[in-house]
């Protein structure tokens, strides 16, 4: 996502470290990463650290942010949530049609177009990529682990009370009642899908520990 706010800390060095030694012992052509976990718990910081430590052994690597692919723009997504109901929150709400399209063009080494949110304006741009350049996929957001054909599935071990705090500092969304219900069901969600990961990083709740 466009204009996002990343805030690094030692536990997500740690565990993208973590991550690139394991995927260095097993990669393979044309890899996918999944990291899942919930709202605030640092999905989008261990992808940027994980992406730069494979950059720096030579990877050509893309970041794709699951946000991208939800089917209603963020700017209308509270609206139509709140007409639609709060059991209609979940991974339904992605595109998956075109997230499965983009993989398949990447997994066949074809030009794709992506979607990009820019978080400045809502608008939904469209990005025109190479994959055929590209040797490793880091695909993170909440329902990312419902790609069956990725590689490695990685869960970030934190629920929304954990993060509350890291999520009001992001500003992205304003943090009002009906927020929290959705941050409630996105919980229920996701820790249904919990048992599909390979790899768990559970942060200590100072963020500067892990275990896996």
């Amino acid at each position: 996502m466009l204009n996002d706010i990343l805030i690094i800390n030692k536990a997500h060095e740690k565990a993208a470290k973590t991550i690139f030694d394991k995927v260095m012992e097993e990669r393979k052509e044309k890899y996918i990463i999944t990291i899942t976990g919930e709202v605030g718990v640092g999905k989008c910081e261990v992808s940027h650290v994980l992406g730069k430590l494979l950059k720096n052994e030579g990877v050509m690597v893309k970041i794709i942010h699951m946000d991208d692919y939800y089917k209603i723009p963020p700017g209308m997504r509270t609206e139509w949530r709140k007409k639609h109901g709060i059991r209609r929150v979940g991974y339904e709400e992605y595109n998956w049609t075109l997230i499965n399209r983009n993989l398949e063009d990447f997994r066949s080494n074809r030009e794709s177009e992506l979607p990009s949110v820019d978080l400045m304006n809502d608008q939904v741009d469209k990005i025109l990529t190479n994959f055929a350049q590209i040797d490793l996929l880091i695909i993170n957001g909440l329902y990312s682990i419902k790609i069956d054909s990725a590689d490695l599935k990685v869960f970030i071990d934190l629920t929304y009370k954990d993060t509350f705090d890291e999520q009001k500092a992001t500003g992205k969304e304003l943090m009002d009642a009906f927020r929290l219900k959705v941050l409630q069901r996105e919980h229920q969600v996701i820790q249904t899908l919990k048992s599909e990961a390979d790899f768990y990083v559970d942060f200590d709740e100072n963020y500067e520990s892990l275990h896996f």
